[in-house]
């Protein structure tokens, strides 16, 4: 009966933060919000850094995926709920989409940017944050860069950039630079941090 129970729950298989949002949202509304969205800060961030390919690791609806396409950059989404890849195959189905874990996905390929925009390390489960962190770290090229941005509320048992860098640094990564924002704004403290690391030397 449990398992039933946490199987009719909209994104439990994914993490208990993740299940938590999926019921707060209507994914058609949250959808329709970035039809016309022309800002797409997060890939203007990720284009300035030249990748050569990226990996959007926790791609959600395809938002940052579908824009980085569109731009001309070899780009794959991943992620763990099904639900949420539909939209993003109807969307772009050019685009390579992959029903994925991503503290246990195995591509077969490396890429020179992967990027955990909007909040994905937040919605991990609590235990797979750095087997997550290190799964993404084998899937960069080797002079490639691991780019996450996530909110830093201060509230218990949520993710701090002491214990994201300590993951990186597992998984052989050293920051090369920390923002506020995705518009690159010096990161002084507050409460979103967007962290670029690479290989360490």
């Amino acid at each position: 009966m449990g398992d039933e129970s946490e199987q009719a729950r909209p994104g439990a298989h994914v993490s208990e933060q993740w299940a938590g949002w999926r019921a707060a949202i209507d994914l058609a509304e949250y959808e329709a919000r970035f039809t016309h969205d022309t800002a797409h800060g997060e890939a203007d961030c990720l284009a300035s850094l030249h990748p050569r390919s990226v990996l959007d690791a926790g791609c959600g609806t395809g938002r940052v995926a579908v824009e980085l396409h569109r731009r001309g950059i070899d780009v794959v989404g991943a992620d763990l709920d099904d639900d949420l890849l539909q939209y993003a195959r109807r969307k772009a189905p050019g685009v390579t989409w992959v029903h994925a874990d991503l503290a246990t996905m195995r591509l077969g390929r490396t890429f020179h940017v992967v990027a955990m925009p909007g909040n994905v390390m937040l919605f991990c489960r609590p235990a797979d944050r750095p087997a997550v962190v290190a799964s993404c770290a084998a899937h960069l090229d080797p002079d490639g860069l691991l780019v996450a941005g996530f909110s830093l509320r201060g509230v218990a048992g949520e993710l701090t950039l002491d214990e994201y860098d300590a993951a990186a640094t597992a998984a052989g990564l050293t920051l090369v630079q920390r923002w506020a924002t995705w518009e690159r704004t010096p990161f002084a403290g507050g409460d979103y941090a967007v962290s670029v690391h690479g290989a360490a030397t």
